[in-house]
């Protein structure tokens, strides 16, 4: 049995009105009128309507032009499926990163997209690998999506607008003397990713690490998470990234992509 968190004193009043909306029309799988759905909720007819309107605007519920009833929308199974592709995503992947990291002998990660921010979910570091500069990287640590190779995957991804809305957001942090700080220099940065299917990360979130990651595909075709190999600089040198490692990581980027039902 699920049971709810205690409910919380700072609750947001539309929210647990929205919240409350879907619980009920979950329960009614041929749709519900305005009037009935109002009744149920506890909530005046015009207040809910106008939360039905924004949520349909959004995708969440639908409206059957016949009977005029409202429906859960396709938006919440677009939700339900990347949360059941992250959930799945790290006990499918783990093969391929094991053997990632015994073949080139350094570190490999998982990220996913949270936040906005780059969010470790898995890290697998070689028992071969010779003495080195330590990564602060660990399972559960976020970092800024602008200075990673797996965040800018992420950002790869997004529209100029988007972008400069996360940029208002979080902000350009400088990490290191070369994160990339300027707006238009990282949209630029961005672009070359697209075209080359893998992003690197030199030197720009830790002093003396470098990394090359590439984007996990789900079966729409969407990014819904990275991998990364990460290593000292005096081994992951730029002529070995180039040569080697980007190949080595978005081959293994597809294959998880494909574990997962993607193809491309």
């Amino acid at each position: 049995m699920l049971f709810r968190e205690q409910k919380p004193r700072n609750l947001v009043q539309t929210i647990e009105r929205v919240a409350t909306i879907f619980d009920v029309m979950a329960q009614n799988s041929q749709g519900i009128s305005l009037k009935e759905l109002s009744a149920k909720v506890g909530l005046p007819k015009g207040t809910t309507h106008r939360l039905l309107s924004s949520l349909a605007y959004f995708g969440y519920v639908r409206q059957v032009s016949e009977s005029k009833n409202y429906l859960l929308g396709f938006k919440l199974v677009e939700l339900g499926n990347r949360l059941l592709d992250q959930l799945d995503l790290r006990a499918q992947a783990r093969p391929s990163l094991i053997n990632l990291c015994k073949k080139t002998r350094e570190t490999v990660h998982l990220v996913v997209l949270d936040q906005n921010e780059a969010l470790y979910v898995d890290k697998v570091e070689s028992d071969e690998k010779p003495g080195g500069l330590q990564m602060v990287s660990r399972v559960g640590l976020r970092v800024p999506a602008h200075c990673s190779s797996v965040g800018k995957v992420f950002l790869a991804q997004l529209s100029d607008t988007e972008l400069d809305t996360l940029i208002k957001e979080k902000g350009l942090r400088k990490r290191t003397e070369n994160t990339i700080t300027d707006p238009e220099k990282l949209k630029h940065h961005l672009k070359v990713i697209r075209q080359k299917g893998f992003a690197v990360d030199d030197e720009e979130n830790e002093k003396g690490i470098r990394c090359v990651g590439a984007p996990i595909f789900n079966q729409q075709g969407q990014v819904i998470a990275a991998i990364s190999i990460s290593g000292p600089t005096v081994r992951i040198t730029k002529k070995v990234m180039q040569q080697t490692l980007k190949n080595e990581v978005t081959r293994t980027a597809l294959d998880i992509s494909r574990e997962v039902g993607y193809q491309g």
